[in-house]
This record gives C-alpha cells, sequence and structure tokens, in this order.
C-alpha cells in the first residue's frame, strides 16, 4: 500500500508539477522567413522543387502603427537590423555573387544603413545576434548601395521575399512606402 501510495504521489507531481511553467509572451513583432525558390519547403516535401534551394531570410517583422518609419523610428545614416528584435539572418545554401561579390555557403547577418535616395546593404559575418549594437564592420562580407524606391502603396507590416531575376534572384525589403531590392547572382 505505501508503494502505491509513492507512486500515486510521483505520478501526481511528474503531471502537475509542470503547471507552473508560463508560456512566454507573444512577441508584438512575429518573426517570419522567406525562401528562395519560394515555398522551398512545400514544394520539397511535395516532390515539386523544380530548382535548387538558394537561400533563406529570417527577420523579426515590425509593424508601422502610425509611426513614421524612414528617417524618425528607423534613423537614416546608422545601422539598422533589417526588422525587430534579433537581427535579420540570410542564409545560401550555395555560393552566391553579391554586389560583385563572391559570397560562400553559409549563415550571414543582413544589415543596412538608410538613406533617403539608397541603403548600403552590409552581409556581416556575425550571427546569433540581437539588434544592431554590437555591430562590428570588421566582419563584413560586403556592402554596397541600392537604390530606394517609392511605392504608391503604403505596407503596416515589413515584408521580404525573394523575386526571381535574369541572373538569380532579388531580397526584396518593403515596408511603408519604400522598397529596396538585394540583388543576388547565382
Amino acid at each position: 500500500m505505501k508503494h502505491l501510495l509513492a507512486i500515486c504521489l510521483l505520478t501526481a507531481i511528474s503531471l502537475f508539477g509542470n503547471a507552473q511553467s508560463k508560456v512566454p509572451p507573444i512577441d508584438k513583432s512575429p518573426m517570419d522567413m522567406s525562401y528562395y525558390p519560394a515555398g522551398y519547403p512545400l514544394l520539397k516535401i511535395q516532390d515539386k522543387a523544380l530548382e535548387p534551394l538558394v537561400a533563406r531570410v529570417v527577420y523579426g517583422r515590425p509593424q508601422r502603427n502610425g509611426r513614421t518609419i524612414f528617417g524618425e523610428l528607423v534613423e537614416f545614416g546608422k545601422v539598422w537590423r533589417l526588422g525587430a528584435n534579433e537581427a535579420t539572418e540570410l542564409e545560401f545554401f550555395q555560393n552566391v555573387r553579391i554586389g560583385g561579390v563572391k559570397v560562400r555557403k553559409g549563415r550571414y547577418t543582413l544589415y543596412c544603413i538608410p538613406y533617403a535616395e539608397k541603403w548600403t546593404m552590409i552581409i556581416n559575418r556575425e550571427t546569433d545576434t540581437w539588434g544592431s549594437f554590437k555591430y562590428d564592420e570588421a566582419k563584413d562580407v560586403t556592402r554596397f548601395d541600392v537604390p530606394v524606391l517609392k511605392q504608391t502603396e503604403s505596407l503596416e507590416s515589413l515584408a521580404m521575399f525573394f523575386e526571381k531575376s535574369a541572373n538569380g534572384a532579388y531580397l526584396a525589403m518593403m515596408w511603408d512606402n519604400i522598397r529596396v531590392n538585394l540583388p543576388i547572382t547565382f
């Protein structure tokens, strides 16, 4: 009887002992991911992937919430993590060229320095970092300028997605009424 009581007590503790665990709060800026080719994981499991996996971007998706984004929330002339929370990560599954520079297969952090008419895009070796507080220019793989394209429609949330181009793809980045294209050749 003592053994049965001890077993019941241990079972109850193991079942209900974790009830005190708290689920972390949901972040206001959810994380998002995009692949090239688009929808690659789903295509792969359906045996419909016609192109090899080239790239993936993982980023925090901030909201505008009535704020002025470029020039205020995201300051001109200062390094930005290209999203919210953790710095944006760009992973290549094969060697590519960006801004005329060979970028080896691997995982990188994507930063930018925004200006009104152009963004300086930065591919950096440091990964798994929050924000751009510890950005180290010495770890840059490449940096180059891309033009800012004004859009007629305004987006509430930051969006990043890949689009096929003649020589590879663009990583399109859009928020508010701004679009920037990062050319990737492969």
